[in-house]
């Protein structure tokens, strides 16, 4: 039997006689797989299956109503020799989700709307009834429920939860950002109440709560943070010992201490999993009342803390090392800049101390970078909004020593609570903990980066099957002020795997430590909340029951999960500004840098504000250009002018969709 038309055409007929028995020999021999499905902005599915190298793909035809995330069954098609394997989603095991965020499509005079979703991967309108539909007004965002869908040939049909108001409004758009990620802005009043009550209670703090604590409120503390900053987690403290050695802590606010495990404030908190940094305001995890109040460790107020205090000599070596419960009392709030002018120089407070601590810093980055941490340092932008919260300038955020400092001493304490937990774990062998793991690249990844540096003039030899953090520093480092650096660093960010919560100690990759965790963010992070918890026990000399490490492990997916959504979100508002700041400059010229090529076009980076746009190929009427695959180029036929990965253009911005986040230039 010969099957003509073009490849969808037969892919589509050769998968319907299969499924459905054409060849029956086998059709007994077929078996079902299980995956979670992903869906691209152009709605094809790719579906991870245990067992298998690579994705099953899911032709549209196929999707039979699987959404990105679900669970689905899937069958796999016959593959035909040099063709990716495929198949069709047969029944959806567990929806990801059933809740979107979208604007109002409603024409004049209908009694009925859909709501087009914000979720590019979102791949169908959702229907709105009339008895729904009369709630809402064309153009208004809204988050919607999909009340049920199983029909492929239908619309899923929804209902409104909440309208959240007109489109493209600031704070109509922020909040619409957060929901679609799972999250919400506000907490229930009853929550607000009870933190409320547990910081009324906290003040003044109970003798019998700091009688318990090692006392470091006589010893010279400060804390160093961004200057918008209200709730601050960490402090260090200074001591001299002697010429060569310091004392040096590592202050934690002590969250566990308010928020007990199995409360409703604990519930809250872990369903929220992080705080969320958009670009104009933070969605906390923890209630003002806590986050910026009792638990935030403000200047010249006695606070509550989990420690790491150290005895460090002259050359970076730890002597010895210690952790508990303290209270303390920070004698100086630092911004990054006001700390910085210090290190530069300047006279102010604690000058001798934060000297001293940066030399430290110094040599603890420099030992990390020797030992193959992964320097992935690169610019990032700061928003000057008006009071309507429009975009009016984009600039670059210095990274200064002093952000450094601050991340070395964090860094430092985080091992030191991973090494000594993991010590104990092995030593009663019993119990575990929560690690921040991070994986080595996969091969394919790694074979992508190594084509990409040959590209742009850079052959690497590796020594193993994968790549060394330590080879790929040596690359960062040969490549360092470079035009294509920034390039190279995010390619090989996209080629990592993503660092994860996980009870198994498998070492940080990106950080080339065998043991490192979350505890020094408890107000913002909920993992350093268990993790301050779990060392509280061993400290007691108990550990995790088997059903408890059951339930960490849950937990740990959990707020990974949690985590990429709060990332998610933060890069959307960005891009939403990005784009916003650029739709009042169409017609205005920059300049930019090649960061992708494909057949479509070709991805521009502008310099100042990194708002990333395409340069379609359509529009780029000089020369009828091809594109080269191997080399990450479009090669124009008459002239052979070539636009590679890294190449500097100047570009005109084209066009702007606000709504999409998507930027149109064209080369000037």
């Amino acid at each position: 039997m010969k099957i003509r038309g073009n490849k969808k055409a037969r892919l589509y007929l050769v998968g319907f006689l299969w499924y459905n028995g054409f060849n029956t020999v086998n059709n007994k021999k077929k078996q079902l797989s299980t995956g979670i499905i992903s869906i691209t902005s152009k709605g094809v599915g790719y579906v991870t299956i245990d067992g298998l190298e690579d994705d099953v793909l899911i032709e549209p035809q196929f999707l039979n109503t699987a959404l990105h995330g679900d669970e689905v069954e899937v069958v796999l098609f016959p593959q035909a020799k040099g063709e990716r394997l495929s198949g069709e989603a047969v029944r959806i095991l567990k929806r990801a989700k059933m809740q979107f965020v979208g604007a109002v499509d409603k024409r004049k005079g209908s009694a009925i709307s859909f709501v087009v979703c914000d979720d590019k991967r979102m791949y169908v309108n959702i229907f709105i009834p009339p008895s729904e539909s009369r709630k809402i007004k064309n153009n208004d965002k809204v988050l919607v429920r999909i009340k049920n869908w199983d029909d492929p040939k239908k619309n899923p049909e929804g209902e409104i939860i909440k309208v959240l108001g007109k489109k493209g409004d600031n704070d109509v758009e922020m909040e619409s950002i957060i929901l679609e990620k799972g999250f919400q802005m506000a907490f229930p009043p009853k929550i607000e109440e009870e933190a409320k009550m547990i910081a009324k209670r906290a003040k003044p703090i109970p003798e019998k709560d700091i009688a318990k604590r090692r006392d470091f409120r006589d010893i010279a503390t400060f804390t160093i943070d961004p200057e918008d900053a209200k709730d601050f987690d960490d402090a260090l403290s200074f001591r001299k010992i002697s010429e060569d050695v310091f004392e040096i802590g590592v202050h934690i606010a002590d969250v566990s201490h308010y928020v007990r495990e199995g409360g409703a404030l604990d519930k809250e908190a872990l369903h929220r999993g992080v705080s969320i940094y958009l670009v104009d305001r933070t969605i906390p995890m923890l209630p003002e009342a806590l986050s910026n109040d009792i638990c935030s460790l403000k200047p010249r107020e006695d606070r509550l803390a989990f420690s790491v205090v150290m005895d460090i000599s002259a050359d970076g070596g730890i002597q010895k090392i210690w952790f508990g419960k303290t209270i303390i009392n920070s004698n100086k709030r630092f911004t990054y800049e006001e700390a910085q002018n210090i290190l530069d120089g300047k006279e102010g407070e604690y000058r001798d101390e934060l000297v001293r601590l940066n030399k430290l810093a110094r040599l603890f980055r420099k030992k990390r970078m020797e030992n193959g941490a992964l320097d992935f340092d690169r610019d990032e932008v700061k928003f000057i909004l008006d009071a309507k919260g429009k975009p009016v300038t984009i600039v670059k955020k210095r990274r200064l020593d002093a952000h450094k400092l601050v991340e070395e001493f964090m860094i430092l304490a985080n091992r030191e609570v991973a090494s000594h937990l993991s010590k104990e774990i092995e030593k009663i062998n019993k119990g575990a903990s929560v690690f921040r793991v991070h994986g080595v690249p996969k091969q394919e990844a790694v074979n992508k980066l190594l084509l990409y540096l040959k590209v742009l003039g850079h052959t690497i030899e590796v020594s193993g099957q994968s790549i060394s953090s330590k080879e790929l520093n040596d690359i960062f480092e040969k490549i360092k002020g470079e035009p294509e650096e920034a390039l190279v660093k995010n390619v090989a960010m996209s080629s990592m795997a993503k660092a994860v919560y996980s009870t198994k100690n498998s070492g940080h990759y990106g950080l080339a430590l065998v043991n490192y965790t979350h505890f020094t963010s408890p107000i913002r992070r909920y993992a350093d909340l268990l993790v301050h918890r779990i060392l509280e026990k061993h400290l007691k000399g108990e550990w995790l029951s088997a059903e408890e490490v059951e339930r960490y492990r849950l937990l740990a997916a959990q707020l990974s999960a949690r985590e990429i959504g709060a990332v998610d979100a933060e890069r959307s508002s960005i891009s939403y500004k990005q784009v916003e700041y650029m739709s009042e400059r169409v017609g205005e010229i920059y300049e930019g840098k090649i960061t992708g090529v494909t057949k479509w076009g070709i991805y521009v980076e502008e310099s100042q504000t990194n708002a990333s746009g395409m340069i379609r190929m359509r529009d780029m009427k000089d020369d009828f250009y091809i594109f080269d695959k191997t080399a990450y180029s479009i090669v124009g036929q008459r002239t052979k002018r070539r636009y590679s990965v890294g190449d500097k253009v100047k570009i005109k911005v084209a066009g702007a969709d606000v709504e999409k986040k998507l930027l149109d230039y064209v080369l000037v």
